[in-house]
């Protein structure tokens, strides 16, 4: 059994050390906001915060991270309320075909918890993972709004 605590609620797992914890969130517990990208974390679909720092999922054994505090997309959202990061992505329409957003946006509240009113410079070595349809200027736009919110 591992034991994890994700989006604030503990969770014992009958899962094998070595699962990738992607794996774990959406089979084990059903939280699909995290999405499978390209197996080898380079693409930063899956992103998710381990004690506040962005780490790709799906390279990540799920026995590396017990003991750590997990949050996926899931635990953004308020009730109706939005997080200011997801909020501004509304407002910027900074998704386009939305695949990779959930990783982006918690690669963004990482970043925004780390440096509240970060600089271009700041945003593009934070923000590494990849969108296919080419968002990245709205993306940072949409950061630069979370950052007045």
């Amino acid at each position: 059994m591992i034991s994890l605590t994700i989006n604030g609620a503990s969770h014992a797992l009958d899962v094998e050390e070595d699962m990738p914890l992607l794996w774990a969130l959406r089979d084990v517990l059903n939280l699909t906001g995290s999405k499978y990208g390209c197996g080898v974390g380079a693409c930063g679909a899956c992103t998710v915060l381990i004690n506040g720092q962005a780490v790709r999922s799906c390279s990540m054994p799920v026995g590396a991270v017990g003991g750590g505090r997990i949050e996926t997309i899931e635990s953004l959202k308020q009730g109706d309320t939005l997080s200011k990061v997801q909020q501004a992505w509304v407002e910027t329409q900074a998704p386009q075909c939305g695949y990779c957003q959930s990783g982006q946006i918690m690669a963004a509240t990482a970043l925004l918890r780390a440096k509240p009113r970060p600089t271009d410079a700041d945003i593009d070595a934070a923000m590494t993972n990849i969108c296919r349809c080419g968002a990245y200027e709205q993306i940072r736009a949409a950061i630069h709004r979370a950052a007045e919110a």
